[in-house]
């Protein structure tokens, strides 16, 4: 099996070669055939790469300990889900899955064009396979998947307890997809400034790529949220951790591209603008690529040190430096068609939006870049943390916030003071009554910040129900359709426009769950023993017992399970039960005793929580490892006497387990009060749904297409008879 795949990847390799040598070929001479033949070329590539992922998928689900791999990243013990996720845990499985999406993306948009751009696609076909090139050399010389072993193991190490959650193992291939889908329009760019075709066709025909990339790399932005906040124990979602840092650049730069290519169209304006967003996204998604493995920035999400970064290196600047030659090489054709007509209007707040989601993503990669930067100057390594990120991201998030509400509404090329205070006046009311409401609300004047969000969250809410009111009115004035009828009609009939708008609403609520989470959220670290309770923000946590099993409930491999029941009362009502755990794993090392192997590798915490619309309460529990090491090493002694023979030591554990429960130590607890977290999640979901029904196909757009065309060619006929 491994001699299939690694044949599959270096015949992909021949392919990616072939490839380019043909589209280049093809474009330069002017034969057809040849650029005919390097599409082809992806297609191959595609299934090529097909053979190679399901190779490697096979062998971690059959627990194939000949594949180095396999046995490093799994086991006979590891769930089916989790083997079969395993593949992009490893890097060599990471970076196949990359040039395996890319693939797919690119066989895609070569196919649904191969009838038009016929001068820009075969240089987008080049620097695709160019990118599949890449990847290929790095699978078959550095980082193979396919290296085997004559001597399989009996057991592999299994997957690394903190990812055998859920969202965690979905994460990557959401990551993945955007980036790849990123490549897209980063292909088509170049291709269309290398044959000057700078006009808006090659942006209509990658958009929905644009916005699928957009929608895939926000949906991994999430899952990895949502995974820290549940699975790390230390209760947040978001640490500014440069690998999270990484895919948030070049969604903050893909978000402005969405906004300003649609003053292009429109208006045929910000050309050299928007090329150079695209490139720069381009750029930043294989930046986010090196960074999980260049080792050079410490991440709790990284594969660590690895021999990668230099080729990521010689990429990321000749992407860099490339796409900066290009548009100054093009600048003379990529002039505008028009200029601004007014500061109020809606291309100049789309404008400024892009330069707020500019600098936020600024801000963002030089506290990202910081201690580099700070060595190469000072000779010392200095790293900035949350503090220096929100002190700068907040303002920008506010004014993002409020353009969000102010673009949709304010007309083009020029907006009238009658035609503002029509528009305007209820949001703004909407906007007011939430500040007003607010205020007597005891603490949140007290943080100007978030209530300027929350204020601010309420005009974005007016603006959106006010556009969705007017389109509901006039389709019901038109049809006399019934209210939800008439709604989703509208929604169907203006898919990208009210898809925006729910994008829109969602993060203006995704940002209420920040502030909110951030501004209130009460943590503390309190350390009780059964019985004992402690008051935290308004509640009474009492301990009420210890559990311990060693059956591991939740088939997560761990050898080791202890933890505490909480209960948690407010004004002498019981609110809620949290029963946060910690998981022991094996750890791979031979030479310890055998209980201690058992419980001496990775840790997790399982926490406990109980999430409402207005409040989170938060556990995670730390048991005394002294007191768990002391009775480790006391069922060690004790299976190495005579009086231990035929003792397994999975009863030895669950006879510590159950010697836990009923005699526990003083525990450590860690309780956290977070308002409004559930918002978060919901204004995601939002956002998400949103990005679907802009990205969702009209059922009659093709036919659309069809009359507009018809109707552009009887017109020019009727002119020039």
């Amino acid at each position: 099996m491994a001699i299939v795949g690694r044949a599959a990847l270096i015949i992909a390799l021949g392919v990616c070669a072939y490839g380019m040598f043909a589209a280049l070929y093809g474009v330069r001479t002017g034969r057809r055939e040849w650029v005919d033949s390097a599409r082809r070329s992806v297609y191959a590539l595609a299934a090529l790469l097909t053979v190679a992922f399901a190779v490697l998928e096979i062998a971690f689900l059959r627990s194939d300990f000949h594949f180095v791999t396999v046995a490093q990243h799994s086991s006979t013990t590891t769930p089916t889900f989790y083997k079969a996720a395993a593949v992009w845990s490893s890097q060599e499985g990471s970076l196949l899955l990359w040039v395996w999406l890319l693939s797919l993306w690119s066989s895609l948009v070569l196919f649904m064009t191969r009838r038009r751009m016929r001068d820009v696609v075969p240089w987008a076909t080049t620097v695709l396979l160019g990118y599949g090139a890449f990847f290929c050399v790095l699978l078959v010389f550095k980082v193979t998947p396919f290296e085997t072993v004559v001597a399989a193991p009996p057991e592999g190490v299994g997957l690394n307890p903190l990812l055998r959650h859920p969202s965690m193992m979905i994460h990557p291939p959401m990551l993945y997809s955007g980036y790849t889908l990123f490549a897209i329009p980063f292909a088509f760019a170049v291709g269309a400034l290398i044959a000057r075709r700078v006009d808006a066709e090659w942006i209509r025909s990658t958009r929905r790529f644009a916005l699928a990339a957009w929608l895939f790399l926000g949906i991994g932005i999430l899952l990895g949220a949502r995974w820290s906040y549940a699975e790390l124990g230390w209760g947040g979602y978001w640490a500014w951790d440069p690998v999270e840092n990484a895919s948030l650049m070049p969604w903050l730069i893909g978000t402005a591209f969405l906004h300003s290519v649609m003053i292009q169209e429109k208006r045929g304006m910000l050309k050299i603008w928007n090329v150079s967003l695209v490139l720069a996204t381009g750029t930043l998604c294989v930046l986010g690529t090196f960074l999980v493995r260049s080792g050079i920035l410490n991440s709790i999400h990284a594969f660590g040190a690895s021999t990668l970064g230099i080729p990521f290196v010689v990429l990321i600047c000749g992407m860099a430096l490339g796409s900066i030659a290009l548009v100054i090489w093009r600048r003379d054709v990529l002039r505008s068609e028009h200029r601004l007509d007014s500061l109020f209007s809606r291309e100049a707040v789309f404008l400024l939006n892009n330069i707020v989601l500019v600098a936020l993503c600024f801000v963002v990669f030089w506290g990202t870049f910081f201690p580099l930067i700070s060595e190469a100057v000072t000779g010392n390594e200095t790293s900035v943390g949350p503090p220096w990120f929100n002190r700068y991201t907040v303002p920008l998030a506010l004014v993002l916030v409020l353009l969000s509400g102010i673009g949709p509404l304010i007309a083009w090329r020029r907006a009238t003071v009658a035609n503002l205070r029509r528009t305007f006046t209820v949001p703004v009311l909407c906007g007011l009554v939430a500040l007003v409401a607010l205020l007597p609300v005891g603490g949140v004047p007290q943080k100007p910040l978030a209530l300027a969000m929350f204020a601010l969250a309420a005009f974005v809410a007016g603006t959106v129900g006010q556009e969705i009111f007017r389109g509901v009115r006039a389709r019901r004035a038109m049809s006399h359709e019934p209210v939800p009828m008439a709604f989703v009609s509208l929604v169907r009939r203006n898919r990208r426009r009210y898809g925006g708008y729910f994008v829109h609403l969602g993060i203006a609520i995704l940002f209420v769950g920040v502030a909110g989470s951030s501004a209130f959220q009460v943590a503390r670290d309190i350390t009780l023993k059964p019985g004992q309770s402690a008051r935290v923000d308004g509640y009474d946590v009492r301990y009420v017992q210890a559990t311990g099993t060693a059956s591991d409930p939740q088939d997560t491999g761990a050898a080791l399970v202890l933890g505490a029941v909480l209960q948690v009362s407010k004004d002498g009502k019981v609110v809620t039960t949290l029963r946060p755990s910690r998981g022991y794993y094996p750890a791979m090392n031979p030479t310890m005793p055998p209980v201690q192997r058992l419980v001496s590798g990775e840790g997790e915490s399982e926490i406990g929580l109980d999430a409402g619309v207005t409040h989170d309460l938060w556990s995670a529990v730390s048991p005394d490892l002294t007191w768990v090491m002391k009775a480790v090493g006391g069922a060690d002694r004790f299976i190495a006497s005579p009086q231990g023979e035929g003792l397994t030591t999975a009863a030895a554990l669950q006879g510590i387990a159950l010697a836990y429960e009923r005699q526990p130590p003083a525990t450590t607890f860690r309780v956290i009060n977070s308002p409004l977290v559930f918002w978060i999640w919901a204004g995601s979901l939002i956002v998400f749904s949103g990005g679907l029904i802009a990205l969702w196909p009209a059922p009659d757009a093709a036919r659309r297409r069809a009359t507009a065309g018809l109707k552009a060619r009887v017109a020019q006929d009727l002119g020039q008879a």
